[in-house]
């Protein structure tokens, strides 16, 4: 009970704080940043919604709105898949690209002050593994 009652509200504080350290310093939310992020990993900065969603952990409904949200600040773009009539990709633009660089040193940094380096090299191992088994297995379920 003590380490789920500690991950619930520790991974909670610290989204919050990385948050609050995006929104106060960019205007830009956490959620808008890991889309981003997840964007500028890809070959032509662009992935499939559904793909996204996926990665982003979040609903394709939910997703659609914030990508409406992005496309308004010039962001992001919906641009049709060729091959699929119905598929749609999120398209990274130039201003979404400077926004990520911009914003990136700030997440970070808040990274590492709020978390990494409370840690020990061991303790970072352990949790990476802990949360790849997570991830593997409700990614089973999902399936």
């Amino acid at each position: 009970m003590r380490a789920w009652r500690a991950y619930v509200i520790g991974s909670e504080l610290l989204r919050k704080q990385l948050n609050r350290e995006l929104q106060d310093r960019h205007g830009t939310t956490l959620a808008d940043y890991e889309v981003l992020v997840r964007l500028s990993e890809r070959d032509g900065r662009r992935m499939r919604m559904a793909a996204l969603a996926a990665e982003v952990a979040s609903s394709k409904s939910r997703l659609s709105h914030q990508i409406t949200r992005l496309e308004s600040a010039g962001l992001v773009q919906r641009v049709d898949c060729g091959d699929d009539a119905r598929g749609v990709f999120a398209e990274l633009t130039d201003k979404g690209m400077d926004r990520l660089r911009t914003t990136a040193p700030t997440h970070v940094a808040g990274v590492r002050e709020h978390l990494i380096d409370l840690m020990t090299p061991e303790e970072h191992a352990v949790l990476a593994e802990v949360f790849e088994r997570v991830q593997e297995h409700l990614g089973d379920l999902e399936a």
